[in-house]
């Protein structure tokens, strides 16, 4: 069963809190008792959420409130990382521990960078991808000290209020009818250094990152670099980090943090093809 970490939906509890937005308290209670939230207790939150106020864009409203508090553990991992692109690179691996409504991916096109969001939604799901990358787009300028400057939000969706709503909210650019949802920007912003930068910390934090993960059922990085290689046996390093989100820099670091190494992994599933060929 999808879920999401209760202090994440503890986000929107609390901005309909502030904005004086009544909830169902059986769906108020559903939230604060459960050690991680359902889905599908999270669809109705929104539901709840978005019907029960009048102003425009509740989803933009949700994601630049939203703080690295509300991200538990892996947020706070992400902040204590060195760069910008770093914490990135690593949200695409965290980012079930956080909520399992989406998946998110790194690219690049020329001198330009895009944190593209993936959605599985089917509740509001427009509002929430743009909570997504509006959340993105502030944690980022947060997280760099104010530092951070995006080319713009790109949304897969038609705007759901005027243009110039979005303009007021966001302070950058936005574009709609996109192949993708995604937060643009320089890529040359990918080696902006965190304030919150903490090695000590970090490591600890992946560790209590690394036991939701666990827990939730999902592939740790190596089971998922071992799929690709058997899947792609001709593909290389830079191409296997690429399929996983990741720069191959990013993909040797990570493995070598469980004393594991992309070569030995690679040759590991290339000789177990081998045998089961001869069998």
């Amino acid at each position: 069963m999808h879920s999401v970490s209760r202090v994440f939906a503890q986000s929107i509890v609390q901005l309909a809190e502030r904005e004086g937005l009544p909830l169902p308290p059986p769906l108020l209670a559903a939230v604060r008792g459960a050690a991680r939230v359902p889905l599908a207790t999270q669809d109705a939150l929104w539901e709840a959420y978005c019907s029960a106020g009048t102003a425009a864009l509740p989803g933009l409203r949700a994601g630049l409130a939203l703080q690295v508090a509300h991200l538990d553990s892996a947020g706070l991992q992400l902040v204590a990382c060195d760069t910008l692109g770093e914490a990135l690179h690593e949200l695409s691996e965290v980012a079930p521990a956080i909520g399992e409504g989406g998946s998110f991916g790194i690219g690049r096109e020329g001198g330009i960078a895009h944190l593209v969001y993936r959605p599985r939604l089917t509740v509001r799901a427009h509002e929430r991808v743009e909570a997504v990358l509006a959340g993105a787009l502030n944690l980022a300028r947060w997280a760099t000290g104010g530092r951070f400057t995006a080319a713009g939000l790109w949304f897969a969706h038609a705007p759901l209020a005027p243009r110039a709503a979005y303009d007021d909210a966001l302070r950058v650019p936005s574009a709609f009818g996109a192949a993708h949802n995604s937060l643009r920007f320089d890529a040359a912003q990918l080696a902006l250094p965190l304030v919150g930068a903490n090695a000590e910390l970090r490591e600890h934090l992946r560790v209590l990152t690394a036991r939701t993960l666990a827990a939730l059922g999902c592939s740790s990085l190596a089971a998922a670099v071992q799929r690709q290689v058997h899947a792609h046996p001709g593909h290389g390093r830079e191409r296997v980090a690429a399929a996983l989100g990741l720069s191959g820099r990013h993909l040797v670091r990570r493995l070598a943090l469980d004393g594991l190494s992309f070569k030995a992994l690679r040759e590991s599933v290339l000789d177990e093809r081998a045998r089961a060929a001869l069998s």
